[in-house]
């Protein structure tokens, strides 16, 4: 049973992180400025662009390596949590005809936070990591 669990978090850990480093890659790509003007439009310092921006395409990689994947899912949630209020709660759930809903972020903001949750073990870096510091405590002692 717990083999599946991990099955299950190491794909929407890779699913999620893909997601976010294309929308993170998409607002660079695109220039970053329009990003900056319609953050500005919807009444959010332009200067919050390039932290989304960033925290998107760098934890987009970091997520699908499985590097501090809680503390990125958290970034994520937080990103996820202020995009549904501050844009697309007044739209509804599936949307006005003409922009999305929340439903997708609804649905990316759960699953940021069970990987802030549970984490996510299986081909993680993390765990490469951690066992190299646990095996150099242990040679200490």
């Amino acid at each position: 049973m717990e083999n599946k669990f991990e099955l299950g978090n190491l794909i929407i850990r890779v699913v999620l992180g893909i997601t976010f480093f294309i929308h993170g890659f998409v607002k660079f790509q695109g220039g970053i400025e329009n990003t900056v003007g319609w953050f500005e439009s919807i009444g959010i310092p332009g200067f919050a662009a390039y932290g989304v921006a960033i925290v998107e395409l760098v934890g987009g990689i970091m997520l699908v390596l499985g590097l501090f994947s809680r503390i990125v899912s958290i970034f994520f949630a937080i990103v996820m949590a202020g995009a549904i209020v501050k844009v697309k709660l007044s739209i509804g759930f599936l949307g006005d005809g003409q922009m999305a809903g929340y439903e997708l972020d609804l649905a990316f903001l759960a699953m940021a936070v069970m990987l802030a949750i549970s984490g996510s073990k299986v081909f993680a870096l993390d765990q490469f990591i951690l066992k190299g510091k646990e095996n150099t405590t242990t040679s200490v002692n």
